[in-house]
């Protein structure tokens, strides 16, 4: 066969540039990371050319022998590092993960109560442009205006008002810890199920550097990047397999079920057919690699540098919302500055720092536009980077934030960032 340069030059050359960029930029978005060179491997296995409908020992194909391997091996690691009795590990998504969690404790039309995007959610929680939104009665909870903290007494008043079947917890957005403690105490006084979508902080959860909801919850969603540092996918857990809390049966058998067997029914063929094989082997590879005692170490580092770059940019003048963090990410309410979270996304790419817009809690402007910058540290953080380069890197957000119309500021910012780049290469030896 010919490579790919070969074969399909115009696409090589955007892979190139892709690599290029992310070599020689400062990635900031809070959900990206840079996975190792064994994950992108695995990635590009021939394992992409296998279909495996079902679950290990149950495929409705044959010689599915070698992917039952790698899938029981993620779903053992999965287990091991989250503490946990079941691991789901097919869902393409934490979107799709959340879907097959929603199909598993509620029907359409039934209410749910889930935090607000403009407050720091996730469009699945809810939002009325996604399924969620759109099949469900969400009512949404927030964050307290004048600590910029989860207002845990207004989503108790709510849960008692509406009596919702799923209280929805975890954010997209929400840069501090998040009591699972207290949502159980809601969720058990109106006899709610109770879920978190751990997508972000899913690392130092499973590090024990942030509360655990899966003694707590019902059930647990999750990604496998972003923190986790593994191939985008997403993951269902349960801190304990039970019967199923809700005495459904089988369509066929008329048995009741575990709650784990109805997971994996509404996983497949409830939600999406055959899994992607080559990324659940990736998944294996990237859970293994957070078993090891590094990578606690490595998430400890996360969040110093977020601390570090939070406190250098409070001292530029910069107002982050709830004060600072607790995790892997910062928000930038830009409002006092008279910046929108656009025009500031677009500045600090010019000066070759990668951040995305986000609305801030109580947001004026609209979601194309916002009043706020998202800023995480997990892929600096991977390349090696410390206390001192999240402290230049704030700097730099502010040159480029306050001359945001001099192209001649965002180039020589560009350039000091490449140079940072290059002392702190891309794992793996990913190269341009």
């Amino acid at each position: 066969m010919k490579s790919l340069k070969q074969s399909d030059p115009a696409v090589a050359e955007v892979l190139r540039r892709e690599t290029e960029r992310q070599a020689g930029t400062l990635e900031l978005i809070a959900s990206e990371n840079f996975v190792s060179a064994a994950v992108l491997e695995a990635m590009g296995s021939m394992m992409t050319n296998k279909y495996a409908e079902g679950y290990p020992g149950a495929r409705y194909y044959g010689g599915c022998e070698f992917v039952d391997e790698a899938e029981n091996l993620a779903r053992e690691r999965a287990r091991k590092l989250f503490r946990c009795e079941y691991a789901n590990v097919q869902p393409h998504s934490g979107s799709q993960a959340n879907m097959a969690a929603y199909m598993v404790f509620i029907k359409p039309g039934d209410t749910v109560l889930g935090m607000d995007l403009a407050h720091g959610g996730h469009l699945t929680h809810g939002s009325p442009v996604n399924f969620s939104g759109q099949l469900y009665r969400f009512v949404s909870y927030g964050v307290q205006k004048e600590t910029g903290t989860i207002d845990y007494d207004l989503a108790l008043r709510l849960a008692l008002e509406h009596k919702p079947r799923l209280i929805v917890t975890g954010a997209s957005a929400y840069p501090r810890f998040i009591d699972f403690a207290r949502f159980r105490e809601i969720a058990d006084r109106v006899g709610a199920f109770l879920m978190a979508d751990i997508a972000h902080p899913a690392g130092l959860v499973a590090t024990g550097l942030h509360p655990d909801p899966l003694p707590l919850c019902d059930i647990v969603t999750t990604t496998t990047h972003k923190t986790l540092r593994g191939p985008r996918g997403g993951m269902i857990l349960l801190g304990k397999d039970r019967e199923n809390p809700m005495g459904l049966k089988a369509a066929k058998s008329g048995r009741v079920k575990k709650l784990s067997e109805i997971i994996d029914g509404s996983v497949m063929p409830g939600m999406q057919g055959g899994p992607l094989m080559h990324v659940i082997a990736a998944k294996a590879v990237a859970l293994g690699e957070n078993l090891e005692p590094e990578y606690r170490s490595y998430c400890e580092q996360i969040i110093r540098n977020a601390k570090a770059m939070a406190e250098r940019l409070t001292e530029h003048g910069y107002v982050l919302v709830s004060g600072g963090t607790d995790n892997h990410l910062l928000l930038l309410d830009l409002t006092d500055r008279g910046l929108t979270g656009k025009a500031a996304t677009a500045a600090l790419d010019r000066a070759g720092i990668t951040v995305n817009k986000n609305m801030v809690p109580f947001d004026t402007q609209s979601p194309a536009i916002t009043s706020g910058i998202r800023v995480g540290t997990p892929a600096v953080t991977t390349r090696g980077m410390k206390e001192p380069e999240m402290r230049r890197i704030a700097d730099l957000i502010h040159r480029a934030l306050s001359a945001v119309a001099d192209e001649s500021v965002h180039r020589a910012v560009r350039a000091e960032s490449a140079e940072l780049c290059g002392a702190f290469p891309l794992p793996g030896g990913c190269r341009p």
